[in-house]
């Protein structure tokens, strides 16, 4: 069997089923030397879903072998855990990222939410929030979701409010998915699965309940998967994330993840302003006569001050 083209669409950390040009679908590993092949070795995984791969046919075995791994358009990254210096690749070539996000019964930060948009911005994807469960706010909460829908639509993302389980709502959001490769990313029980459902029917995946002790979501998503969505498009679904470590930014370049501040550069007194201690910020300025959020602000801070970045002289 000569070489085939094929995009990656499940993962399970040493499988990975491959769907071919032809339509077939091929369960594959990865051969035995690709993994130090120009790779970076921090990745725990070499290979993503969404993935332009080529395939070969083991004889011996009957399965497919990766032995090309394509360029990337873009990927979205993470740190493994809080401590590891390993990273991982969530999903490659994706068309639209959205992070989905609920005020209660899990309650999404807004920290969480600002450090997906920075991490697209950062691998250049765009990026939406959807704010799932709208059934079950009362006004107030209502109103907390419309402000921060107009914080985030007045930086350049889109948003939208809907109940997954609304199917007129569902329906427009499809529609605005098709024929891309979409990246759905949240905590646990914020409605990813539920949403896949309504998207694609012939699904059905599994769900939970949301934990009553804890009022947290349960993982029912234990690998990522790339879904084919009726009419063309892929909706990529992954396993709920705690935290959302960046990963690979400097320090003196964080600031241009944050579309607030990017379109403040050059307007500081001191070049390489970190917007933090310097006197004469523009975006200091900006925070104190609140045309920049105060969690914007504060997220950025968080960011900058933790052990994430690398310093630009690494």
């Amino acid at each position: 069997m000569s070489m085939q083209s094929g995009i990656v669409v499940k993962s399970t950390g040493s499988w990975y089923t491959v769907l071919l040009t032809t339509g077939e679908r091929m369960e594959c590993r990865i051969k035995g030397q690709f993994r130090i092949k120009g790779l970076n070795l921090k990745n725990t995984n070499p290979i993503a879903v969404g993935d332009s791969v080529g395939v070969e046919l083991d004889p011996v075995e009957n399965i497919g072998i990766i032995s090309v791994l394509n360029d990337r358009k873009n990927y979205i990254i993470r740190r493994s855990t809080n401590l590891s210096k390993q990273t991982h690749i969530i999903a490659a070539n994706v068309d639209h990222a959205y992070v989905m996000a609920t005020l209660i019964e899990p309650r999404t930060s807004t920290g969480f939410i600002d450090r997906f948009l920075v991490t697209a911005e950062a691998y250049g994807i765009s990026a939406s929030v959807i704010f799932n469960k709208s059934d079950l706010l009362n006004s107030e909460y209502q109103d907390y979701v419309n402000a921060l829908m107009n914080l985030y639509t007045g930086l350049g993302y889109s948003c939208i409010s809907l109940s997954a389980l609304q199917q007129d709502q569902t329906a427009a959001l499809h529609t605005i998915m098709q024929g891309k490769i979409n990246l759905i990313i949240g905590h646990s029980g914020v409605g990813k699965s539920t949403l896949i459902n309504a998207l694609i029917p012939s699904l059905s995946i599994k769900t939970s309940a949301i934990s009553k002790a804890h009022r947290k979501g349960t993982h029912t998503t234990t690998f990522a998967e790339m879904h084919e969505m009726k009419g063309g498009g892929f909706i990529i679904d992954t396993p709920g994330i705690k935290e959302l470590g960046i990963v690979d930014i400097k320090k003196n370049e964080l600031s241009h993840f944050f579309p607030e501040m990017r379109s403040r550069l050059g307007q500081c007194k001191f070049n390489g302003c970190r917007h933090n201690q310097e006197p004469d910020c523009a975006v200091k300025e900006a925070v104190k006569n609140s045309k920049i959020a105060l969690t914007r602000y504060d997220c950025y801070l968080q960011i900058l001050n933790g052990e994430e970045l690398v310093n630009e002289f690494n």
